[in-house]
């Protein structure tokens, strides 16, 4: 009886043993890497204060707009799982320059500058800076007729820069560019410059009060911003940003948010 028993019991150790033998193992991620897509959850730093590539929805309290709309979409895409953070947009700036968010996208104007402390997908649409004025200013037409004028921008914008280059201009700064627009409205400012499609966004909210006038007068283009270390996240980010655009989702997101902010 005790001879059966235990040979019972080696038996059964042998075939625990072949069993976890067997069993497939979970592959340890190298240091370095990321792990694959289906565990990786990112943090997503935005300013929603550039209608309508980024607001706060009333109603909801939920972020949306073109911006998130895109990401959401390319997330989906490349399997990745968003976290988002909406900062100001100069600190979010720097705050991914320190790799404290893992991606940043706030109609971000693509620039050298910025290339140096940061990496950046591909484009994902066309922009340029142009003149916002109030509806009955018949004195300004175009970026030639600033000089001697007070001008708005956010701080840290392209726009902010092309400002200050405008001899003869007072830049003004904001932290956002709704203060920058809403000072437009009321007089305290003559004009704002800012990337042609948020000022299309704003101009779409008040068009009784404020218009673009003249013509876009840099080229630039918008990309995602990447912590700088992370090359297979930017990697991953093209591939879906490759997809999204394939499907269509860029042309449609133009019509929904763009279009209908002219």
């Amino acid at each position: 009886m005790k001879k059966n028993t235990l040979y019972i019991l080696v038996i059964s150790l042998v075939i625990t043993s072949f069993v976890a033998a067997c069993a497939p193992q979970a592959t340890p991620v190298p240091e370095g890497e990321m792990p694959p897509a289906e565990m990786m959850k990112i943090k997503v730093a935005t300013d929603a204060t550039f209608p309508p590539f980024e607001i706060v929805d009333e109603a909801t309290k939920e972020l949306t707009g073109f911006d998130v709309e895109l990401m959401n979409a390319i997330a989906a895409e490349a399997g990745f799982e968003v976290e988002w953070v909406n900062i100001g947009f100069d600190p979010m700036l720097a705050g991914l320059a320190e790799c404290q968010y893992d991606a940043a996208i706030a109609a971000i104007t693509i620039t050298p500058e910025r290339q140096e402390v940061m990496l950046f997908s591909d484009p994902y649409i066309n922009a340029g800076q142009i003149v916002t004025i109030k509806s009955d200013n018949a004195a300004i037409s175009g970026k030639d007729d600033l000089a001697g004028k007070t001008v708005g921008a956010q701080l840290g914008t392209t726009g902010a820069i092309e400002a200050e280059a405008i001899e003869g201009v007072t830049l003004k700064t904001y932290d956002s560019y709704d203060l920058a627009f809403l000072d437009l409205a009321n007089g305290q400012i003559d004009a704002v410059i800012a990337d042609y499609p948020t000022a299309l966004g704003f101009v779409g909210q008040s068009p009784d009060q404020i218009k673009v006038v003249g013509e876009v007068f840099t080229n630039e283009s918008y990309g995602i911003a990447v912590c700088k270390t992370n090359t297979e996240l930017l990697a991953k980010m093209n591939e879906g940003l490759k997809a999204v655009k394939d499907a269509g989702v860029i042309s449609e997101l133009e019509q929904k948010w763009l279009a209908s902010a002219q």
